[in-house]
This record gives C-alpha cells, structure tokens and sequence, in this order.
C-alpha cells in the first residue's frame, strides 16, 4: 500500500496533483493530514498513476484511522499509536507524535490561539500536559527564538488535529521534531472539545499521555502510573525550573526586523528572583531600563540584598506555592523589611501575599490561556491578559496593610494585590504578553516608577 505522500510524487506534486484531480492545493494538504485520499478522487488518481485501487490509502483494503472518544474500549482502535490515560481510567486513543514516551501529569487547558512554543516553554507548565483547545498547532513549526526557556518543563500536549508542515518564513523545525529533540510526547486526534469540557466540570484530572509507534499499550500500567501521581498540590516545583547560579541579563525585547537587542544604559539595577521566570519578562524588564541580575529561587534576603538593588521581581513559576514558600517567603519578607520595592508575577504574586500574611488555594481549573479579561480597580480599565496558573490567593484573607487591586472579569477571583505601608505590589496574569496582548506592559512602567519614586525619597 503507498502513503499518501508517495501518491503525490508520482502525480507530479502538490500542484500537480491539484490540478489532475480539478481541486486546489488546499485539499492536498487535507489529504496529507487525513493520510488518506477521498474516495470521489480515486478515479483521476488510478488513472494517472496506473495503481491499484489496494494500494491507495484509505479504500476498503485498509481499515480507517478511528476517531477515539471517552468510551473507547481497552483494544486500541486500528491506527492508534497514541493514548491518553486519566486516573479514573478514562482512555482516549488517538495518533501520537513527538517522542515515543509516557508523560504523567496534570492535564490542563489553554485557549490561546497563537505562541503555542512559548507556551510548551513556559516554566509554569512544570507537571502538566497541555491540551490546546485551538486546533491549528504546528502551523509555524519552531525556532529558536520564540522559547522562554532552554528545556521545556511541559510534560506533554493533546491536539485536536494532525500537526502539518509548517508554514511560516522563521520556522527551522518541524513540531514533530522539535518535541523529539526534547523528549516530549504530543497526542493528536482526540476530542479535545470533550476533553475540555470534562476539565472544567470536574477540574483537572491527572493523567498520562503516551506515543508508541507500534500501537502496543500496557494500559494497566499506564492507570496505576496515572492514579498514583500525587498531584500538584502540595508539591514544590520551582527548585526543578530555577537557575542553579546566579547571571546577568542585558537582552531585550524582539522587534522586526532586527531582532533582539541589548541595554547599553541600565538606569535601575533588579534582581529578578527565579522560580520559572520566562525569558521575555527579563527582557521586558531590560527594555524598562533596568540592569538585571537573575537568582535561584531558593535565595535568601542575604543573598537578593547583596547585590545592592533598586528593586527586586518576583517571577512567575510552577507549583504549590504554599510548598515553595517555605524558603520564598522568609527571603521576600527580608527585601520588604529592608524598604526594596518588590513587584511579582504570577507565583511571585501569590509568593508575596503568603508573605504578607494571606493564604492561597487551588484552583479547580486553573486559568490558562491569552484572552482573560482583568478589571484593574484603581483606572477601572479592563486588560486582556496571558496567564497560566492553578491556584489562587484568598482576598479575604489579605492583611489590613494589603488591598486587592485587580479581580477577573471570568470568576472574581484574585489579580492583583499592593502593600499600603510600603513599595510593593503584584499582579495574577503575565504581563510580558509572549504569548498574548500587551494591555499589561504598562505594570513593568510601574514598578520603575515605584523604584524611582523610593529612590527620590531615600
């Protein structure tokens, strides 16, 4: 039997074989992502080619790819090389692709309908594996520019569709590939709506997505590894992610034509404290002015001060943060006590409210995606906003010196915060918008005006 791409070739093409079956390019490319050719087309193809009708993809001789869906039975359908295996035992079969791997972990989604490398780079996906509700991923295949950090911390993706050939002038590799060189498995045509839906009714599940080549699944196993993952709650991821030493940042945000550029002439000096800081929140905060120097999480006030700064970041990052401030919230407590204006992200944000005294909890759903609506309290203006997190700090639990600046225009909860007795503040959502809008780069404008504001008053 030929694939469909052999077929192609010896029609003369893509555009060729358009042309001798009367249809466009376009229904080239879906043949090639069904891996089959429709049956209205056999006729112009036998003819040209002079191949059998046993030897086209997709007629009676081969047993169609199956679509999975949530009552899939144990045997995997012909066609399966890729399975999603949640803790109650739920199995979606499907196509896998990337690495031949299982990846257990929780299973979330994101909305975002473009930045899906920045997304599978983004530290705070410690632990999880990322569906995408947007169907079209791979498209712009990747490069080696759109990452937010060198090892991806995402355990694994689920798509809706095949991913196809990319299609874009700053693509150098193929999704496929890019998840090989990495170890990451990704599963594909699945019912990501359903999938979606059963996240936000019943919360994430844990689970374990998986890709063998050769179809063969031991789905016991692969429940008991499901069931038997502890979960997020409670765990500390940001020693996984962060820094192991401490380094200078001077690169600054990308613009076309150029490129990437640097600070020459820093006018503040930050120390940017990493529990899964993104590459673009550094450099947002060089653009700002800023000379930045990046440390471990685990670092302690001692440490942060040492480098004499005008202000220290609290960056975003996966986990628990109950768990992470055990070493986080002492070491933020010394900066504040020392008058530095703080301003955090993210897991910053929910770091610096346990060390002002407020709690946190896990979100059933997590928000994930770049179209959040937040109202800023103070303008009343409303941001559009990237964000990734699963927990969430307790506004009713905030100190009398600490009011709630921003809430979420989805579920109310908690955005932003800012200390009322000195130079703090801090917001849920990622402001550095990669990927996302840029309603919220003014907050980087903020904390320099915070650091230059101390400054005059020292």
């Amino acid at each position: 039997m030929r694939t469909v791409e052999e077929i192609i070739a010896l029609l003369g093409g893509p555009e060729a074989a358009a042309a001798r079956c009367g249809v466009g390019t376009e229904a080239i490319r879906k043949w090639r992502q069904a891996r089959a050719i429709p049956a209205k087309h056999w006729p112009a193809v036998l003819a040209a080619t002079g191949l059998t009708l046993a030897e086209l993809p997709g007629t009676p001789a081969e047993t169609p790819r199956t679509e999975p869906s949530m009552a899939s039975p144990d045997t995997p359908p012909d066609g399966a090389t890729g399975c999603l295996v949640l803790a109650d035992g739920t199995v979606f079969w499907g196509h896998g692709f990337g690495a031949e791997a299982a990846a257990v972990g929780e299973i979330c989604f994101n909305t975002g309908m473009t930045g899906y490398q920045e997304t599978l780079t983004d530290p705070s996906y410690a632990g999880q594996v990322i569906t995408f509700t947007f169907p079209h991923i791979g498209n712009v295949g990747t490069n080696i520019e759109d990452i937010e950090t060198i090892t991806p911390a995402a355990r694994g993706l689920i798509v809706k569709q095949d991913v196809t050939e990319p299609a874009n002038y700053r693509s150098t590799k193929h999704l496929h590939d890019w998840l090989v060189s990495h170890g990451i498995p990704g599963l594909a045509g699945i019912d990501t709506r359903a999938l979606t839906a059963r996240i936000r009714d019943a919360g994430a599940p844990n689970g374990v997505v998986c890709h063998r080549a050769d179809g063969k699944f031991d789905l016991t196993a692969l429940r008991a590894q499901a069931a038997g993952w502890p979960g997020l709650e409670g765990m500390d991821l940001a020693k996984e992610v962060t820094t192991r030493q401490s380094f200078s940042w001077d690169e600054t945000e990308w613009a076309w034509p150029d490129g990437f550029g640097r600070q020459a002439a820093p006018k503040h000096k930050v120390v940017a404290v990493d529990y899964g800081a993104k590459r673009n929140i550094l450099r947002c905060l060089a653009s700002s002015g800023c000379e930045v120097v990046v440390v471990p999480a685990t670092a302690t006030a001692e440490e942060i001060l040492r480098h004499k700064p005008d202000g220290v970041f609290l960056s975003n990052g996966p986990g628990d943060p109950a768990a992470t401030g055990v070493y986080a919230i002492p070491a933020i407590q010394g900066v504040m006590e020392a008058g530095v204006p703080v301003f955090g992200i993210c897991l910053g944000h929910q770091l610096l409210s346990l060390a002002l005294g407020a709690k946190t909890y896990k979100l059933a759903r997590g928000h994930r995606g770049a179209n959040q609506p937040v109202k800023d309290l103070q303008t009343g203006k409303v941001e559009i906003t990237s964000q990734n997190h699963g927990f969430a700090v307790d506004p009713k639990t905030l100190p009398a010196n600490a009011k709630v600046t921003h809430v979420s225009l989805f579920d109310g909860t908690n955005e932003g915060i800012a200390a009322t007795d000195r130079p703090a503040f801090s917001v849920q959502y990622h402001p550095e918008a990669s990927p996302g809008p840029s309603d919220s780069h003014y907050l980087f404008d903020r904390f320099v005006a915070m650091i230059e504001a101390h400054k005059a008053a020292a």
